[in-house]
């Protein structure tokens, strides 16, 4: 398998979820701007999302994905059907409990997550429409594994657009529907999320069906029984009890930023939001694309013990985030006005929103780097099934950001927080590679040096051109002209991608190092 190909692929599809995510924000944003009601919606939706990622799309998987991997290289097919079937089952009821739960504690969860909200009362009424989420999501998460290690990498990249065409439909249609009829029009938008969920789902079946994989869910009490009884489940759920808590860290860094949010004053949840939206082209492009496509192979490495392979797609991958990062990150701390300008300066949202949303990027740009890079780092651990590492760097660097919001926020506001998550992503990324050199698992390849330097001159010729732009145009002035500002914003994105990779093959990058087959 070309892996360059097959990380490009889920690049693509991420790409069109991406351009998706951001209509529907746009839509949000001038539908709505930057304000309580706003600011109640993207708590709500957070509280599922935190679930998602901490039991889904987070430890679940890291759990799951090296056990599946190692399954199947060593056991075939039919042993890795009984422990999907196995793990399915138990997943299934416990997303019953998780959901019944959610929905009963609504206003206990908000109050954790934004107690200073205007708009409380919204928010606990949109959670508990929304939270039922979290069990679709989490089955698309368990799919998403098996797809993944048969290196079926199309469907669980692209379904995220069914949950983007949703809010946007709702957003459309749905919210002055329920205006004409009296009700908060963004309510509109959490029963989006809902039909989302559940189109992402069902989009599953027909591929994991086409495998003969898809799973068998027990949803009586002795097939629980069995299930619970089968070897893999245990082992699933002695690899999550640590990850749990690698993920949680993380998890309750966002709990507790979108909590100081709430306090700093209205419209500081959703300026980090919206940056939030911009921030996650890079990180899933780039990091979520190189993670999924790694971390099954890398798992197959290790059950191979093929330690030279390991390291290879390692070196691989950590190349390829320093080639592709580094000038989205330049980006992002140079050409900000213009990015938020072309995406979100219309209707309700203002320029003093622009504003505060760049702040907030520019905070997130520092680290994006970092945050990429842990995309890579992290799986390198989870195929080792060693989920203790990544959990000791993880509760250090909370423990840094918290202490550095006491000293960005009073001083920065929101974008302290945005600052301090920044600067923590580069201090976990530094403290994973470290570790992993330190193990002896990664030996990078020579031509390191000289490939830093090529990346330095062709990242000094971009910044030039994009410090012209950013300086030369009055972006906020262009609201009027919105194709005109759109086109600017083509021209320039495309004019320095391409002499960022002219300025490379001068210096005599090759395109085909990065052609490697795993």
């Amino acid at each position: 398998m070309n892996l360059l190909k097959a990380a490009s692929t889920v690049s693509l599809l991420t790409l069109l979820s991406r351009v998706t995510g951001l209509v529907r924000e746009q839509l949000v944003a001038g539908f709505f701007g930057a304000s309580a009601v706003t600011d109640a919606f993207n708590v709500a939706f957070r509280i599922p999302n935190l679930f998602r990622r901490l039991f889904a799309e987070g430890a679940f998987s890291q759990a799951f994905v090296p056990l599946l991997a190692a399954t199947r290289e060593r056991e075939g097919d039919d042993a890795t059907r009984l422990l999907i079937d196995a793990v399915a089952t138990v997943l299934a009821w416990a997303l019953i409990v998780t959901c019944v739960l959610g929905v009963a504690g609504a206003p206990i969860l908000v109050w954790a997550m934004g107690s200073g909200l205007e708009r409380f009362d919204a928010a606990v009424v949109m959670t508990r429409w929304m939270f039922p989420y979290i069990g679709f999501m989490s089955m698309v998460a368990l799919a998403a594994g098996i797809l993944n290690t048969w290196r079926r990498f199309a469907v669980p990249a692209v379904t995220p657009v069914l949950l983007n065409l949703c809010v946007i439909g709702a957003a459309w249609w749905g919210a002055p529907w329920l205006a004409g009829k009296g009700i908060e029009p963004i309510y509109a938008l959490a029963g989006g999320v809902m039909l989302g969920g559940v189109l992402q789902g069902a989009a599953q079946i027909p591929a994991l069906a086409a495998l003969g994989m898809l799973p068998r869910i027990g949803l009586l009490p002795g097939a629980l029984a069995r299930a619970w009884r089968h070897p893999g489940v245990r082992r699933v759920l002695r690899q999550m009890a640590p990850a749990v808590l690698g993920v949680s860290v993380a998890q309750v860094s966002l709990l507790i930023n979108t909590q100081i949010a709430s306090h700093v004053g209205v419209g500081a949840v959703s300026w980090l939001t919206y940056a939030d939206r911009l921030m996650e082209f890079p990180t899933a492009l780039l990091g979520v694309a190189m993670g999924v496509v790694l971390l099954p192979q890398l798992s197959a490495a290790q059950a191979r013990q093929d330690a030279q392979g390991y390291s290879d797609m390692l070196d691989w991958g950590l190349r390829l985030v320093a080639l592709l990062a580094l000038p989205c990150a330049l980006a992002l701390l140079i050409f900000p006005v213009g990015l938020v300008s072309v995406l979100f300066h219309y209707g309700r949202f203002s320029a003093g929103d622009v504003a505060m949303t760049v702040l907030a990027l520019r905070g997130y740009g520092v680290g994006l780097l970092g945050l990429v890079a842990i995309k890579v780092l992290a799986p390198a651990f989870y195929a080792r099934q060693d989920m203790r590492t990544p959990v000791r760097i993880a509760i250090g660097v909370l423990l840094a950001t918290q202490a550095m919001n006491a000293i960005f926020v009073p001083w920065l506001g929101h974008a302290g927080l945005a600052l301090s998550i920044g600067l923590g992503a580069m201090a976990n990324a530094g403290f994973l590679l470290r570790g992993l050199l330190k193990l002896g698992v990664y030996r990078p390849r020579p031509g390191w040096l000289g490939f830093a330097g090529r990346l330095m001159l062709a990242n000094l010729a971009l910044g030039g051109v994009l410090a012209w732009a950013a300086l030369g145009i009055d972006w906020i002035g262009l609201q009027a002209h919105w194709g005109q500002r759109a086109a600017w914003v083509a021209l320039v994105l495309v004019g320095v991608a391409a002499l960022y990779f002219a300025v490379l093959v001068a210096c005599g990058l090759r395109p085909r190092d990065f052609m490697r087959r795993g």
